[in-house]
């Protein structure tokens, strides 16, 4: 439902036998296109074709005259030159990937042979035996253990009870992040989706918050478990959430590049404040109705046991839905129709340029003025919005509480049924098929006709039902095989993800230096893009193994 855009004008011959006018123009080819030729004389369309064109071919829109008196055209597309394939980067960068961890595992499974090991262990150092065991793909392990120290023995017991899975999910979510941030090799499924829609781009955000919740209901029982008094756990939740918010607006945010920080032009969302007010939120609800003691409770229903004890969360967050439903749709924006939820610009058929986001964006612009929000929202490319928009605006964070509210509830399944991994696996599958089931009804399952489409830029609550269904498979996956089975330690991602702030702030602030950017001799190469955001995003798996091995974790 876009308006036709101006691509270009075809002159006229010039009368001379068989010449014809022609014109060169560039078009886009992460989408199906529809071109319309219109006569210049009436402004009549003559002929349209719908196509997709392909990275770097070449092609011809050959217009010929049937009938002069009628006015009848024939248009034909020629292949001049065939397109290239776009994706054989990734087929080469998954080959090399696969080759480094098929060295890794053989050289783990040399090191289970006695000779090899014990030549190895002669080599370095006697009382680092413990942490040469557990290699890249193992974890801290305290019965092999020669060191008397008492301290490495109750950080290796801390890191044996520790849920490996969680920091395997939190660290996949953000080495995705970091990837796409640096460009995602300019792969379109790799960017974020301009509207309605989703990409890979848009998983990881709210898998990174739906597992921040899991995280908060474990973390908050451990603390009242050891005798935190919950104002001091209070206490820690606050200047925890102001640290977070704090980090955003000063640090992550500004462009230092385009001179000293300045509260003009100053973006007060984003990603980090997202979190940190999220957090807050999340964490304060679950420390009001939390236990230091747990056990079964006695229900009328025991299938239920990890939801009727916390019945008022539930209640409030469900008024908070509530308040989103009605701002939404029921907020009136001025020059906007009520309840819209478009992209604005030339999407609609160009009946409403400047309500980009409705609702949504009408509070942000309102509260915080249009020079604290974001200036390029990724709907200014294909809909031509001028309007500034915030992916990470007020209304949007409301949705984002209900998704760290949805992984909270992982985190109590976890916590009930403590080593019971039925028990929990079948319930994180009923928790994604009733996340599924209200996706499906929401958006029709259709990207455009639903009642509620999925939206990152609105954080509509499809999104986050949709996104939440595979938040929680991929949570069963990676519990089954981390966890369960122990066929894998979480390596590489289990890394980043014990040092989720500090890789999420380091690669924000040393994105244009040397070797995370280099100048690249052809910009329009995926290889060029794909090889410089693999090597970045590397050098921060790297960078948090060796912090690992160092038991350096920054911890806010």
């Amino acid at each position: 439902q876009c308006l036709y855009e101006f691509v270009a004008f075809v002159p006229p011959s010039g009368g001379s036998p068989g010449a014809a006018g022609t014109a060169s123009v560039a078009v886009d080819t992460a989408h199906p296109l529809s071109l319309l030729l219109n006569s210049s004389a009436a402004d009549t369309p003559l002929c349209g074709i719908e196509y997709h064109f392909g990275e770097f071919g070449n092609y011809s829109l050959v217009v010929k005259t049937l009938n002069a008196s009628t006015k009848t055209v024939s248009c034909d597309l020629i292949i001049n030159e065939g397109p290239i394939n776009s994706y054989l980067p990734i087929l080469f960068a998954f080959l090399v990937y696969m080759g480094i961890l098929a060295v890794l595992i053989v050289v783990r499974l040399f090191m289970k042979i006695d000779p090899v090991r014990n030549w190895v262990y002669k080599k370095l150092n006697p009382r680092e035996t413990d942490r040469l065991i557990n290699s890249e793909l193992g974890s801290p392990n305290t019965t092999d253990s020669i060191n008397c120290d008492p301290a490495p023995h109750s950080w290796s017991t801390a890191s044996r009870q520790r849920l490996h899975s969680l920091d395997t999910f939190r660290g996949l979510s953000l080495v995705i992040m970091v990837f796409v941030n640096y460009g995602g090799g300019k792969y379109w499924f790799f960017k974020h989706e301009s509207w309605n829609g989703l990409t890979v781009a848009d998983l990881v955000f709210p898998w990174f918050v739906f597992i921040m919740g899991t995280s908060i209901a474990l973390s908050l029982s451990s603390m009242l478990r050891w005798g935190s008094s919950k104002w001091k756990v209070l206490r820690k939740i606050l200047w925890r959430s102001f640290l977070l918010i704090l980090l955003g607006i000063i640090v992550v945010n500004p462009n230092y590049c385009l001179g000293p920080l300045s509260w003009d032009n100053l973006r007060i969302p984003g990603v980090l404040q997202r979190l940190g007010f999220t957090y807050l939120v999340v964490a304060a609800l679950e420390l009001l109705f939390t236990r230091a003691e747990s056990g079964t409770w006695e229900a009328p229903y025991p299938a239920l046991q990890d939801i009727l004890p916390y019945w008022p969360q539930w209640i409030f967050i469900l008024m908070l839905e509530v308040v989103w439903l009605c701002l939404t749709f029921l907020l009136p924006v001025p020059d906007c129709p009520r309840g819209y939820l478009g992209p604005g610009g030339i999407g609609d058929f160009g009946n409403y340029p400047n309500c980009t986001g409705g609702a949504a964006g009408y509070i942000d612009r309102l509260l915080l003025g249009e020079k604290h929000i974001y200036q390029h929202p990724s709907s200014s490319v294909t809909y031509q919005t001028t309007m500034p928009y915030d992916p990470e605006g007020i209304l949007g964070t409301i949705n984002s509480i209900v998704m760290a509210f949805l992984g909270l509830q992982a985190g109590k399944i976890t916590l009930f049924y403590k080593d019971q991994h039925k028990q929990i696996m079948s319930r994180f599958i009923i928790w994604s098929i009733v996340m599924g089931i209200i996706s499906a009804i929401l958006t029709k399952c259709s990207k455009e006709e639903g009642f509620i489409p999925i939206n990152k830029n609105l954080w509509s609550i499809s999104y986050v039902t949709t996104t939440g269904c595979f938040a929680f498979i991929l949570l069963l996956l990676i519990y089954y095989l981390v966890d369960v089975k122990k066929l894998w330690s979480g390596a590489p991602f289990v890394y980043p993800g014990m040092n989720s702030i500090l890789v999420y702030i380091g690669h924000e602030v040393f994105e244009d230096y040397f070797p995370f950017k280099w100048k690249m001799q052809d910009s329009q190469s995926h290889a060029e893009h794909l090889t410089q955001n693999l090597t970045a995003t590397t050098l921060w798996v790297i960078i948090s193994y060796v912090l690992y091995r160092r038991r350096i974790f920054w911890k806010i």
